[in-house]
Formats: structure tokens, sequence, C-alpha cells
């Protein structure tokens, strides 16, 4: 057999370069990449923990932050992500802020497309960058409905035919629905317009349906259809891009959501409590086709829905109850003494969480039974109805209509971390609270009106803050006991580190 030296080939490999060496090469990495190559193997997992590499992230992260202070962290690694942990828990009281005043109706809906805050307002879509933000930019307004918007939906321009360049496969595009019958498209390269429901449009689907060959959305009506739409078609009001007429529900379609284990299923529930799964594979271009392959019931009036893999959980009345898609029954029930207001699933940690009156519940879902189950942990101290509610890894932020503030609390211990003020310092006596709200990282956007001359918009961003706030959580630390068993130290937890 030819020696490999001798045929030109090194023997050498990327695991033979001392540690040193494999380290200065790690530390041009991303946070990401370094999180990928911890994983690789033992050789390379010792490697990602060098000091070298965090301290290169630490400068590159937080530039203006000075010299890494880790007084009370056992490495630069730890003193890392403590500090990114902090940031994206709302943990300082000098977040870059900025004060923005408008008039018209209160805000409904806001969504972060990178560093673009979009809102609706009325009938309105209006838009404001972040650096515009120092320069005092006022709203650039993107277009209009004739009638209130009444949901949004941010959707990736890779996964349709729309793009015309390489360039444009990051950016999104966005798809609204209002009370004027129409659905409408907004994108760099153009717009369109759909019609095909005889009432108000009041939902679209969460996520777009299908395989990579032709995606689409679904939207649900007053008239009490589903219709299927391909946002590749053209044609004057999208007659060509209406693929399907889904009937079968006998009140307004108030929620939609595409099943997580199968991008075909689209669950919908409708105003009187009604859930029907619909199966678009089975869908025809015939406006009386029907495909639904699942239904149950849950209360009316439900409040919002979320799917994660086969499950879909929704909340109505005062209860949220889960239900297997693939057999339709009822998998666990959370019954609350009062009524659901908001809620939001957490399935990474098992954790879900309910807005009710003056409080947000934290539940175990591993713990939820058909039987009586309590709560793990109450977050206390709300004005009102907390019918605004965000979950990620890290936290929890939670705010109402009557709320002047919203509050921050830790995902993992419910312990409070901040309470931001919704409107501007100058207005704070007047007890105005959350008409919208929305969350992105270590961002947050809020709005509040007084009446239609006095509309406040609150931007935060804390990804360069330095000043810890200072603020003693009190019986929520008590409560930590009940949590279940998180493990701060976990290799597992830290490696995802988004």
């Amino acid at each position: 057999m030819a020696n490999p030296s001798s045929s030109g080939r090194s023997s050498t490999t990327i695991t033979d370069l001392n540690m040193d060496t494999l380290a200065r090469c790690a530390s041009y990495l991303s946070l990401r990449d370094i999180s990928n190559m911890a994983m690789t193997c033992k050789y390379f997992n010792r490697a990602s923990y060098s000091d070298s590499i965090w301290q290169s992230l630490y400068r590159k992260e937080w530039p203006q932050v000075g010299p890494l202070r880790s007084l009370q962290a056992s490495s630069v690694r730890e003193a890392f992500l403590s500090r990114r942990t902090a940031l994206h828990q709302f943990k300082y009281a000098d977040p870059l802020s900025c004060v923005l005043y408008t008039v018209g109706k209160p805000l409904q809906h806001i969504l972060f497309d990178k560093n673009t805050i979009i809102f609706s307002q009325g009938p309105s879509i209006r838009s404001f960058h972040k650096d515009d933000l120092v320069n005092s930019v006022p709203f650039t307004t993107l277009g209009r409905h004739n009638a209130r918007v009444t949901c949004m939906r941010l959707f990736s321009l890779s996964e349709t035919s729309l793009y015309q360049s390489e360039s444009e496969r990051d950016d999104n595009i966005l798809i609204t629905s209002s009370c004027d019958h129409f659905i409408r498209l907004w994108w760099k390269g153009g717009s369109r317009c759909f019609k095909g429901h005889t009432g108000p449009v009041s939902t679209l689907s969460d996520k777009l349906l299908g395989d990579d060959s032709g995606k689409i959305f679904a939207s649900g009506g007053e008239d009490g259809t589903v219709r299927l739409w391909s946002i590749s078609s053209s044609g004057k009001r999208g007659q060509h891009a209406l693929k399907a007429t889904l009937h079968g529900h006998e009140k307004a379609v108030s929620l939609m959501s595409v099943a997580g284990h199968k991008t075909s299923l689209l669950v919908s529930i409708s105003k009187n409590g009604k859930v029907k799964v619909w199966d678009i594979n089975a869908a025809s271009s015939s406006i009386h086709s029907s495909c639904c392959v699942g239904r149950t019931t849950v209360p009316s009036s439900p409040v919002g829905m979320k799917t994660h893999e086969s499950l879909v959980h929704a909340a109505a009345g005062s209860s949220v109850i889960s239900v297997d898609l693939r057999t339709m029954n009822r998998v666990s029930t959370i019954v609350q003494q009062k009524q659901v207001h908001s809620f939001e699933v957490l399935p990474s940690k098992s954790i879900l969480c309910t807005g009710g009156s003056g409080r947000a519940m934290l539940w175990d879902m591993r713990k939820i039974s058909n039987d009586k189950v309590e709560p793990i942990i109450e977050l206390d101290g709300h004005v009102g109805p907390v019918k605004l509610l965000h979950m990620d890894s890290y936290k929890v932020v939670t705010g109402g209509p009557d709320d002047p503030d919203v509050n921050v609390w830790e995902a993992d211990t419910g312990a409070q971390t901040n309470s931001l003020p919704c409107s501007a310092p100058d207005r704070l006596a007047s007890g105005v609270g959350c008409s919208a709200m929305a969350v992105d990282g270590c961002r947050i956007v809020t709005a509040s009106s007084r009446n239609e001359d006095d509309v406040v918009v609150c931007f935060r961003d804390f990804s360069t803050a330095t000043c810890d706030v200072p603020y003693k959580s009190s019986e929520a630390s008590s409560s930590e006991a009940k949590f279940w068993g998180y493990q701060s130290g976990s290799d597992s937890e830290e490696l995802d580190w988004q």
C-alpha cells in the first residue's frame, strides 16, 4: 500500500493543531459556530472553553463596555454567558431608549423585522428603523388598508419565488389582513392585493404551509371560511392566487396555526370554540372543497392557540386545552379560577404561561394532566387583565391595557428582573396602559394611547446597557424552590446560546 506522504497527501488533520493554535483560530468564529464546535468532539469541546475565545467574543459583542468584569465568574466564558443572559432578561437600568409621539388610532400590532419595527395603526401600516431613532426621523408609512388591520405576519422571502436576487434572500415579506375584506402583501420589490372573503378577514396562518415547491398561506374570515393562497401567484386582486376555499365553520374564524409535525395540516378555531384540522394536500381548487381531517371543541371565544410538534394548545374561557392532532384526543387541561386573557408556550423548557386578572401564572407542562393542577409560580403585581404576553428561553414579559408598566421575569425562576413604563416620563401619572408590545432578544417596543391625539411608542435596546437594575425580588424568589430542577451550569442548556 502506498504511503500517504508519497502520494502527495498529508496525514495531518485539524485535530493535530495544539490547543493554543486551535483556540486562536476559533476566536474568529461566531457564537453559534463555537457552540457547534463544542459539540463536535472532546478535543474541540475542550478548546471551545478557552479564555482567549471568550475574551475575543466579549470584545466583539460589547466593545464599549471596557475590561471584562469577571470577579464573580469562575471563567471568562461564564462571565460572557452571565452578561448575555442578564441583557436578555433586561436586568439593566440604562438601555438605549427613545420615545416617539404620533396621533391617530392606538397601535394594535407590532413586529420586528431585523432592525425595522413595523406596526399597524388603524388602517395604516407604518415603520421606523432603529438607526432613525437617533436622528428623530419620523415614521414611514408603508401603505394602508381601507379599514382596521386585523393581523400581520412576516415570512422569509426565500420561501417564495418573489425574490429576484441573492441579496434579497434574507429579506422578509409582510402579509396583512383587514376588515376591508382584503389581504395585502408587502416586500421591497413590490406589493400585491388579494380579495376573496365576503366579509372582514380576521386572521392569518402563523406559518407557511406546504413543501418548498409551492408555499401557501391561509386566511380566516368573518364569513366562516378558510382560504388558501399562493404567495407566488399574480393576477388582478389575486384571482389566480386563491387555491381553495374551505367550508365547515358556522361562525367567524378567529385563530389559525400550522401543525409542527406536518406542514400540510392547518388548525383553525372559530368564535364558538369549534376546532377543525385541515389537510391542504386533500384540498382542490374547487370553491366548495372540504378537507377536514379532524375536529374537536373548546370553550367559546378563544384567545390564543399554539402548535408544537403534534400538539395544539388552545386557550379559551378559563382553561387551556391540549389536543394530540394525530388522534384528536385531549392530552391535558389547565383550569384557572378566572378567565384566561393571553397565553404562551415554551416547549424547550416545558413551560406554559397564562395571563389572568392581576397576575400571570407559570405551569409545568410535564405535570399537567386532566386532574387538578396548580401553577408552579404566580407572577403578581399587575393592574387589570394581562392581555400582552411574551416568553422566550430567558424571560417572560407581561403587560395589559390597564397596567402602566410591563413587567419582566426570569423564565426559569419567576423572579422579577425589571419593570418598564409603557409611556413617556411626562405621562406616567396618567396611568395609561400598554396597547401593544413586541420583544426581540434584548429589544422591546411598547405602545400606549390616552386618545387619538396622544399616542406614544417607546423603544428600548438593552444590548449595550451596563448599569444594573437596583431591583430586589421579593416573593418570586422564595417560590423558586417550587420550580423544577433547573441546572444553571448545565452544558446542554448553555450550548443553546440563543
